[in-house]
């Protein structure tokens, strides 16, 4: 795509365009940190942690982040787990009931509800048996009110890595954005397409901290992007929408390198030995390659051995509804002593 080529302002909701945002308190003084009196956002003055309204725009946090990323701050927007950010591309990019996006399941399934949250048409193009995108197939699906194209890579719940040359093609073909959903980057030893901003102008890459980094409870996703789309999307977030005790435990989190570095190693090691001992299992059909924390597997019949699985107190996830899926099911990768258990529990049944 070629940077003269794309103008975002050309698929910005013109409401978004012409939009003036709300501005907080703490957006008009920023040097909140300072031993200032702050009688400027009508907060309670008594001192316990949590009564000054949060940083609208996570400086701290995006600086280590920025650093991390190798990214510029103004690169990044932060919100209340990645569903947050997804919900607010479709509101700036897509006009309800007029414009549509591609998805490519089996896939995450976040993107069909707010599709539909949003009242803006899904087209969905099924991957191929290899669980990879069919890219003619995709172009023949785009038409003039394509605003938006989903792959989520490692890809959620299949578990591959998308082809980087397939995604090189819709790169430089499609004419919206191409939304890369990296919730599971951590797991595999590819680059994360991240590295690729500044190339492509009309690329977005999300990623989350609920994964490798063990957050999911505090709700905290990540956004890269060009200045010009953060600048848009930060029209529009609510103007504290990660709040003060996130912020402060996820600082606290991303500056552990080296304990996040162990757990996805360890994480990595056990997938590899779930997925051999997996497929020693009698009534396991196949167990489908990985570059996440997770194992999908076909096997004789879902329903009868989720069922058993729950009698023994191990819950899994039955994909079988999901298209190119029939009959398979999900292992989240645990502890030693948990991919153990299960492996003994298969063999029993």
């Amino acid at each position: 795509m070629n940077k003269k080529q794309f103008d975002i302002t050309q698929l910005v909701r013109k409401n978004i365009a012409g939009l003036k945002p709300y501005s907080s308190a703490r957006d008009e003084f920023t040097d909140f940190d300072q031993d200032m009196i702050f009688l400027d956002a009508n907060e309670n003055p008594y001192e316990n942690g949590v009564n000054r309204y949060p940083d609208p725009q996570q400086r701290n946090l995006k600086s280590i982040l920025s650093d991390q990323k190798k990214v510029s701050d103004q690169n990044i927007l932060l919100g209340n787990g990645s569903d947050e950010v997804l919900d607010l591309i479709y509101r700036a990019f897509c006009e309800p009931e007029v414009d549509n996006i591609i998805t490519l399941p089996p896939t995450y399934g976040m993107y069909t509800v707010l599709a539909n949250i949003n009242n803006v048409e899904e087209k969905k193009v099924l991957l191929n048996e290899d669980f990879q995108p069919n890219v003619e197939e995709i172009f023949n699906t785009v038409n003039g009110n394509s605003k938006l194209l989903f792959i989520c890579s490692p890809n959620n719940p299949s578990g591959n890595l998308i082809d980087r040359g397939r995604i090189l093609q819709i790169l430089e073909r499609f004419e919206g954005i191409v939304v890369i959903d990296e919730a599971y980057i951590d797991f595999t030893d590819k680059k994360s397409w991240v590295e690729d901003l500044n190339t492509y102008p009309n690329l977005i890459v999300t990623q989350t901290l609920s994964k490798a980094y063990g957050l999911a409870g505090i709700r905290l996703g990540v956004c890269f992007a060009s200045v010009e789309i953060i600048d848009i999307l930060n029209k529009i977030k609510p103007p504290y929408n990660v709040n003060e005790l996130t912020q402060q435990r996820a600082l606290e989190r991303v500056r552990d390198k080296d304990q996040i570095k162990t757990e996805v190693n360890t994480i990595i090691e056990g997938r590899k030995e779930l997925e051999k001992a997996l497929s020693q299992v009698s009534f396991v059909e196949k167990v489908f390659r990985s570059d996440a924390n997770f194992i999908l597997i076909r096997v004789d019949d879902a329903n009868k051995r989720y069922d058993q699985l729950i009698k023994e107190r191990i819950v899994v996830r039955n994909r079988s509804t999901q298209p190119l899926c029939e009959s398979t099911l999900r292992f989240t990768v645990g502890t030693k002593e948990e991919n153990e258990k299960l492996v003994e529990i298969l063999k029993q049944l």
